[in-house]
């Protein structure tokens, strides 16, 4: 089941958009203003966040800003009435990954929503998972409030694995997303996982787990089973 929450202080509407997603089997939560909204999202998971822009308190553009900055992945669909091209863009520039003018037929608020659901954003501007942080702005590395110096393609390497968590990347996959058609030889992925696992060692609570058929994979260290060298 797909599970979103909806931020609109227009009642009326959200009522209605709340009723049509279950009738098509998606739950919703409702936030009237930005800063209850903010709350909901920082104690729940959600899928989909389909979010107005004129809001009570805190906007959705402040919103959405503040969840990308933050890290947060999940898709962001912008309600508004404004059809500008200046707004739309005002819309993907804080990090949005969709844009729906009012009024909107429901089913293709629907289809938006399932299309959605199943990828996570690309327009975070940091990813996080337990002590690191990766600030996709400035390419630095955090674990807790030290620094990490990573070389760009081992910075690259890292924020794949960050954004594929929990789940593996193929060794070929892998080196299609960071070097293309133009691929090194069979060691450089190697050396790279090498470099990036000594940097981690030390102090961040993850390392990176290779297995011959699935490729590799971020590993939680407090997990029982061992990390492969």
């Amino acid at each position: 089941m797909i599970r979103t929450i909806l931020v609109e202080d227009d009642h009326a509407l959200a009522g209605n958009i709340i009723d049509y997603l279950e009738l098509e089997n998606i739950t919703c939560d409702h936030a009237s203003d930005g800063v209850f909204a903010l709350n909901l999202l920082e104690h729940n998971e959600y899928d989909v966040v389909i979010l107005d822009i004129n809001l009570p308190r805190l906007s959705g553009l402040k919103v959405c800003e503040t969840l990308r900055q933050a890290g947060v992945t999940t898709s962001i669909i912008m309600l508004t009435a404004q059809d500008q091209l200046e707004d739309k863009l005002a819309g993907f520039a804080a990090g949005s990954d969709d844009y729906l003018v009012k009024p909107f037929a429901m089913a293709e608020l629907v289809a938006r929503v399932q299309a959605l659901s199943t990828r996570k954003s690309g327009q975070a501007r940091q990813l996080k998972l337990y002590n690191l942080t990766l600030h996709l702005d400035t390419k630095i590395v955090t674990i807790d409030d030290d620094s990490l110096r990573l070389a760009p393609t081992a910075f690259s390497i890292l924020e794949a694995l960050i954004r594929a968590y929990p789940n593996p990347i193929v060794r070929t996959a892998l080196l299609e997303k960071i070097w293309g058609d133009a691929q090194p030889d069979s060691n450089s992925l190697k050396v790279h996982i090498h470099h990036i696992r000594k940097k981690l060692k030390d102090n961040s609570l993850i390392t990176i787990k290779s297995d011959g058929k699935q490729g590799f994979v971020l590993h939680f260290r407090g997990e029982n089973n061992k990390c492969e060298k």
